[in-house]
């Protein structure tokens, strides 16, 4: 097993791993740049929530914040977002080319079909054990219900 000791792609894929944060990349991503309360606007959650969630997309390098007087505007920074395709692209291309491997391998040997026959009669039953011959399947069977108590 391969292991990646990147923290850069962890931070990155750990950020992007909740919906409100992809969420809020996503409206970095239409606009170049938003105050964080503009930024909050349609999230049904408190600003301090909001804002722990920029905090965790800082850390990893996906959102840069920049104050200017009393308002703090964000913007979407790529780095770390190519850093991660990149990574992503690598077993894209390897499972790419398995797959057309597979196909190819299909393609090439067409399975043998033969013709539809009658289905044959079943055989009959021939029993493991003589021993078991004359005894009936054994079921256990429940004992009946004790009194019940009623105080």
């Amino acid at each position: 097993m391969v292991k990646y000791q990147d923290e850069t792609l962890d931070r990155t894929f750990a950020a992007l791993s909740d919906p409100t944060r992809r969420a809020l990349l996503a409206r970095l991503g239409e606009q170049e740049s938003l105050s964080v309360s503009e930024l909050a606007q349609p999230f049904a959650m408190s600003l301090p929530a909001i804002m722990k969630h920029l905090d965790v997309l800082t850390d990893a390098g996906l959102v840069a914040r920049e104050k200017t007087g009393r308002t703090v505007a964000c913007r979407l920074t790529a780095r770390p977002m190519e850093q991660a395709m990149n990574w992503l692209n690598r077993y894209a291309q390897f499972w790419s080319d398995n797959l057309d491997r597979l196909a190819a391998f299909v393609e090439e040997d067409p399975w043998q079909t033969s013709p539809q026959s009658p289905p044959t009669p079943a055989l009959p039953r021939v029993q493991a054990s003589p021993s078991r011959g004359g005894s009936a399947p054994g079921r256990k069977k429940s004992t009946p219900r004790g009194p019940s108590r009623k105080t």
